[in-house]
This record gives C-alpha cells, sequence and structure tokens, in this order.
C-alpha cells in the first residue's frame, strides 16, 4: 500500500516536473524574442556611440592592427620558408628554421616595397614636374585657342573679357579675404602635421615589431585559440566555428591575392600602351589605375578620371583615346582577366559586390571599400547554410536548388 502511495507521489511529481518543462518550452521562445528585439533596440539607439569607442579602442590597438595585418599578409610566404628550409638545412639546425622564415618573409616584403618605390616614385616626380612645366604653355594656349575663336565674334570677346575680370576681382578678393587666412592655418598646423607624422612612423615601427612576435608566435597562438574554443563550445559547434573561420580565411586569400595580381597585370598593360600609343605621364596613370583598379566596383572609375585629366592638361586629342583606350582595358579586365584570377572566389554576383562596397565604404570608410567584398561573402555563406539548415529541417531544400555559388544573388 505505502509502495503504491509513494509511486502515485513520484508519478505526480514527475507530471509536475513535465507540465513545467512544457510551460517552460512554451515560455522560453517569446522570452527569447523579447530579449533579442530589447537588445536590438540598444544597439540602434547607441550605434554612433558604439562606433565611436570602436573607433578609440581601434585608434589605441593601431599598432597592434599594422602588426597583425602584416603578419597576416607574411604568413604564405613564411610557411613556405620554412618548408622549404626543414629540407634543406641539416638536423642541427632546423631549429633555426623558424626564425629564419620570419626573417626571409620580411626581407622579402620591404626589398619588393623598396624595388616598387624605386622604380615609380622617380618616374611619378618626373611626371609631376612635366606637368607643372606644362600648366603655364597650357594656359597660353587655352588663352590663344579662345583668342582666335572669339575674333570674328566681338558680342561673345566682350562677354568673355568682362568674365575674365570678373574672375581677377574675384581670385584677388578670395586672396585676401581667403587665401591669407588658410596660409596662416596651414602654418600654424605645421607642428600638428609633423607630431601625426611622426606618430604614424611609430606606430608602423611597432607594428613591424608586433608582425616579428606574431609571426614567430603563430602556431602557437593557432594553438591556443583553438584550445580556447573547444573549452567553450562543444566539440560539433566548435568544428563548425573552425570550418567557418577557414572559409573565411580562404576568402580573403583568395580575393586579395587575386586582386594585387589582377590589379598589377592591369598597371603593366596600361603602361605599355600608353608607351605605344603615346600617352603623356604613362607612368603617373598606370600607377593611378592599377592602385585603383584593387578596389572593387568603382576603383575604375576612381582611377580613369584623374588620369584623363592630367592627360587633357598636355593633350586634349589623347585625352579622348585614352578614355576610349580605359574603356577597352576595364572591359578586358571585368569580363576576361579578372574572372580568370578570381576564380569565383567570392561566389557574389555585381549586384552584391556593390551592396557590399556601399554599405561598407558609410561604415568604415576605405577599409571598408577595401574588406567589404570578402566580410560580405563570408556573412552571404553564413546565412546560406542556416537557410539550408531549415529547408532540409522543413522537407523544403528543393527550393534551393539553383543557388550555388556561381548564382549567388
Amino acid at each position: 500500500m505505502e509502495c503504491d502511495k509513494e509511486k502515485t507521489v513520484e508519478q505526480g511529481k514527475e507530471g509536475g516536473r513535465e507540465r513545467g518543462r512544457r510551460l517552460w518550452r512554451q515560455i522560453l521562445p517569446g522570452f527569447a524574442t523579447l530579449a533579442l528585439a530589447i537588445v536590438f533596440f540598444f544597439f540602434l539607439y547607441s550605434f554612433d556611440s558604439l562606433l565611436g569607442k570602436i573607433g578609440r579602442m581601434a585608434t589605441i590597438l593601431i599598432p597592434f592592427i599594422y602588426g597583425g595585418v602584416m603578419a597576416y599578409m607574411l604568413r604564405m610566404p613564411c610557411n613556405f620558408f620554412e618548408k622549404y628550409l626543414n629540407k634543406c638545412l641539416p638536423k642541427k639546425l632546423r631549429r633555426w628554421s623558424e626564425g629564419l622564415a620570419v626573417f626571409l618573409s620580411l626581407l622579402s616584403f620591404f626589398l619588393i616595397l623598396y624595388l616598387l618605390v624605386s622604380m615609380v616614385v622617380p618616374q611619378m616626380a618626373a611626371s609631376i614636374a612635366a606637368i607643372v612645366a606644362e600648366l603655364p604653355s597650357a594656359g597660353a594656349k587655352a588663352t590663344k585657342w579662345l583668342e582666335t575663336a572669339m575674333a570674328d565674334n566681338p558680342i561673345m570677346e566682350n562677354y568673355l573679357q568682362t568674365a575674365i575680370e570678373a574672375v581677377n576681382t574675384k581670385f584677388q578678393t578670395w586672396a585676401q579675404t581667403d587665401l591669407l587666412p588658410m596660409l596662416t592655418n596651414v602654418v600654424d598646423g605645421f607642428a600638428s602635421t609633423v607630431s601625426t607624422v611622426v606618430t604614424v612612423l611609430f606606430n608602423l615601427f611597432i607594428g613591424v615589431v608586433v608582425s616579428i612576435y606574431t609571426l614567430g608566435s603563430r602556431k602557437q597562438f593557432a594553438r591556443q585559440s583553438k584550445a580556447v574554443l573547444y573549452s567553450i563550445f562543444k566539440p560539433k559547434w566548435a568544428g563548425y566555428i573552425l570550418e567557418e573561420l577557414n572559409y573565411a580565411d580562404k576568402m580573403f586569400v583568395g580575393f586579395f591575392s587575386g586582386k594585387i595580381l589582377d590589379s598589377a597585370i592591369i598597371g603593366v598593360i596600361c603602361y605599355i600602351c600608353s608607351l605605344i600609343l603615346g600617352f603623356p605621364n604613362a607612368m603617373l596613370i598606370s600607377v593611378i589605375v592599377g592602385v585603383t583598379n584593387i578596389i572593387p566596383y568603382f576603383g575604375p572609375y576612381i582611377g580613369a578620371v584623374p588620369s584623363a585629366l592630367l592627360i587633357l592638361i598636355v593633350d586634349p586629342v589623347k585625352c579622348v583615346w585614352f578614355i576610349v583606350f580605359i574603356i577597352v582595358l576595364q572591359q578586358f579586365d571585368g569580363n576576361i582577366l579578372g574572372p580568370r584570377l578570381l576564380a569565383n572566389s567570392t561566389g557574389l554576383s555585381g549586384f552584391w559586390v556593390l551592396f557590399s562596397v556601399t554599405v561598407f565604404s558609410g561604415l568604415f570608410g576605405f577599409a571598408g571599400i577595401l574588406v567589404g567584398v570578402p566580410v560580405f561573402a563570408v556573412i552571404y555563406d553564413l546565412i546560406r547554410k542556416l537557410v539550408a539548415h531549415g529547408l532540409k529541417r522543413n522537407g523544403k531544400l528543393e527550393l534551393l536548388e539553383g543557388d550555388g555559388p556561381e548564382n549567388h544573388g
């Protein structure tokens, strides 16, 4: 009898616990939704303040950011040198292979940087000097052309003369009221400019030191990060996170290496064709076109405008031919060279590339322009995997057919 009572009491307790679990399962989704809504509201409400704090923290950590970026860029050549040294060095000297690999990576980086600067800077200086020398003659040519064009039209010549006098008067007024105070402010801000340059150089120096330590300890950092990850998450989720991080790393390396190679080839092609076609300031405009080509989507247009203006100062007819040439070059890059080198590294359509560049440039400026495409590609892939998981759970996986990387967007 007592056993039956105890069993009944136990069953009652179990039933109460089951009802509690059912009630909790009903309450939990609503509570989680409310909590997420509150967090999202406060995030939007304090978004500007949050960005300001992030910017301040980034300013403090700028040497470590420089060092981390340099270490990330040099990681692959460092691994290559270390693997090669482990094969070539005797067993007694292999313990030095890691340090030698770091040294060779940094030496290669600075050597390439020096060669580029030594080749480009003198040519750019000569081009700029030529432009400065051409400006007076270009102004004289423009004035002579206007006088010739207006010689048979006294009314237009009168209007032109009046306009020139008005411009001269405005210029004199501007020089007295605006230019002199501006020059005074420039002189006053010279000390601040020098201080800023010194700060940047100091941060770069510290960044190089940080990159050396980071490259030398990269394997240890990888093991420690993996240990922390598996200590926080279950093995299944830790594996998913590592898989996504590996995908992000592959995305960034593939995108930037392909884009840099693509821009270098476009710069070389532009320089050779500029010499053949006789465009003035060939080196300067080729550097501008090549460097701005790194920027996704908007880069070709950003580089074409100043380059065309540089040619326009010297020869307006060749400026027209340059615009035609740059359109052909960018079509070749966008439809043939770029897709082959990048090999669908992001898997994003043109719409999402434009969207990512616009959003990230608005949030983070020039840095957002550079990293916006690979970052958004990682976010897109993560969302796609979550959608695929939900469709598989609901038996609607066929809705995802045809949405592979080549069909994104």
